[in-house]
């Protein structure tokens, strides 16, 4: 144990991050596990690119004192952290403590539900509450009558009670975005699937990269193109897209200064 940790605990010094397991190396259960997460993080950093005060882990585990052995983390499927670094240091975070975080909470974690319960509404309902995360998100597309609860319940912490939220996309005004479900159509509508979104105020959705490529081509009278999900390629083509929307702003500012209205060109 690192000694010369500032934290400590009941006399104890607490160890670094460095020192604890990241996670409990136990697979996925299945793609949703791993897509899902990975979708709201790619979108997190497009919403948030310019913001540097949070962090979204996917399987991590996050360690805190309010068990009696702050050695056994919990480990969301994903969680949000709001008023922390982007970059720990300027590196990756192996892990999440409290302690190396200012004793920041996650703000919301997520858990997605398979075919063998992890307490997922009890155990963790009540690890969640006393670590003091504003927002619980389950996930149980399949398995949710089998639980006796709903496919998609969002939890917040009232008064150190989850009380459950009304509405879907529910907006979370703490984070200043709303979650919810939306169908997802992509390979060229050859797969359809339910996926997780996030959303402004006003419940509309964010697109991911793939629908914002497409639907930047539709509106250049363009065939769509398929990209496909699950690639590290999402971003690029997002910024790309977003690169190439605001050139052509950029120019049509420009024209417009000139006198020129780019919306009646002449054809030569």
């Amino acid at each position: 144990m690192d000694m010369q940790s500032d934290k400590f605990f009941n006399g104890v010094a607490l160890p670094s991050t460095d020192e604890l397991p990241c996670s409990d190396d136990t697979p996925v259960d299945n793609e949703e596990h791993n897509l899902i997460p990975n979708v709201l993080l790619f979108l997190l950093q497009y919403i948030w690119k310019h913001r540097r005060d949070w962090y979204f882990g996917v399987e991590m585990a996050v360690y805190h004192t309010t068990a009696s052995d702050f050695t056994v983390p919990v480990i969301p499927d994903a969680f949000l952290s709001l008023g922390v670094e982007r970059k720990k240091g300027g590196k990756s975070r192996n892990s999440y403590a409290t302690w190396e975080e200012n004793w920041v909470a996650p703000i919301l974690t997520l858990e997605l539900v398979s075919h063998i319960p992890r307490g997922e509404y009890d155990e963790k309902l009540n690890i969640y509450a006393k670590l003091g995360v504003l927002y619980y998100v389950i996930y149980n597309p399949e398995f949710w009558e089998r639980d006796q609860h709903q496919p998609f319940e969002v939890y917040k912490l009232i008064d150190n009670s989850y009380q459950l939220q009304s509405g879907e996309p529910c907006w979370m005004p703490e984070i200043g975005l709303g979650i919810g479900r939306y169908t997802s159509v992509s390979g060229g509508g050859a797969i359809t699937e339910e996926l997780i979104g996030l959303y402004d105020e006003q419940g509309n959705r964010y697109l991911t990269p793939e629908e914002f490529v497409a639907e930047q081509r539709k509106q250049r009278g363009e065939e769509e193109i398929y990209v496909a999900q699950v690639e590290p390629e999402w971003f690029k083509y997002y910024q790309q897209a977003e690169q190439e929307r605001q050139r052509v702003e950029r120019l049509s500012n420009y024209l417009r200064s000139l006198g020129i209205d780019p919306d009646n060109l002449p054809d030569k």
